[in-house]
């Protein structure tokens, strides 16, 4: 594995590697750092899909919004690259704010619609810095694929949803949300809660885990049930402050009407939130197919 840091050398090496290894295609997995399982998972996956694996290593400063942790996000290079090597990648490429914005960006991709709901909401401009910083690592990587987890199931429906409306010429492909044992979604920023936190976190899972299984004994049927369950549920936990807790049509994002039958909808149905643990916010989600599927 090597790792590149300035946009030359990374399309050199992907050259390189095409041509001395006679391979042809390319799989992208674009993260912030300090890798976790969830991310191994999506290295792993694009190892099985394709023949090269590049993992970007960026934290995107235009995707964090006024307050946010930008500047205390966790960051730790020799870690992230011992993790990414370990699950098979070729490449790591670990651009400076400099090298990905040289200048004063006069340029933003923006997409609307499927970014206002759940996080758009709450974080504004945040899918603008997200879309923006993907595409322009799909421009100078070139890849065939590109990896995504679904436990930011928004972000996935936001790119795939640029990536059909501009004509990009990769695949995306949506990976499962990775758990711990005791069923807390990995993330980056499970490092900041205590360990009263981390244990009262635990009740997203388990909210969404009851809410499905009660969606599918028919105990509850319509979105406004299954909603009015899960901000129950989590409201019992006394740490727990809700952002948002939602439940819309999946990848279109758009609200189900409160007597909509969840499992009964012709399309899946993504049952969606975001709470905050003292300052750090979780987001976990649950995806349910249509009756048959």
């Amino acid at each position: 594995m090597k790792a590149v840091r300035t946009i030359t050398e990374l399309r050199a090496q992907i050259e390189e590697l095409k041509s001395s290894l006679n391979k042809t295609t390319v799989g992208l997995v674009p993260t912030m750092g300090y890798l976790h399982q969830g991310h191994a998972s999506l290295i792993r996956a694009a190892k099985e899909k394709s023949d090269i694996v590049v993992v970007s290593i960026f934290v995107n400063p235009i995707q964090f919004g006024p307050g946010e942790d930008f500047e205390t996000y966790p960051r730790d290079e020799e870690r992230d690259l011992a993790a990414a090597e370990g699950a098979g990648a070729d490449l790591v490429f670990l651009p400076s704010v400099e090298t990905m914005y040289p200048k004063a960006a006069k340029t933003r991709i923006a997409v609307s619609d499927v970014t206002s709901g759940l996080c758009g909401a709450s974080r504004p401009g945040h899918f603008d810095g997200v879309t923006t910083v993907v595409s322009k690592l799909f421009h100078i990587v070139q890849p065939n694929y590109a990896f995504f987890g679904m436990k930011d199931a928004q972000q996935v429906a936001v790119i795939e949803q640029m990536v059909f409306d501009l004509n990009f010429n990769v695949e995306i492909v949506p990976c499962p949300i990775i758990r711990e044992e005791d069923g807390l979604a990995l993330s980056s920023r499970n490092v900041y809660l205590s360990p009263d936190e981390r244990s009262q976190a635990l009740v997203l899972s388990q909210s969404l885990r009851k809410t499905q299984e009660a969606l599918e004994k028919r105990e509850i049927r319509t979105a406004g049930e299954a909603r009015d369950l899960l901000v129950s549920s989590i409201s019992k936990t006394s740490l727990a402050v809700i952002d948002y807790v939602e439940i819309v049509a999946f990848p279109e994002l758009s609200l189900l009407e409160d007597e909509a039958g969840v499992l009964e909808n012709n399309e899946p149905v993504l049952m969606a939130l975001a709470v905050k643990f003292g300052k750090t916010r979780l987001i976990d989600n649950c995806l349910l197919y249509p009756k048959g599927e």
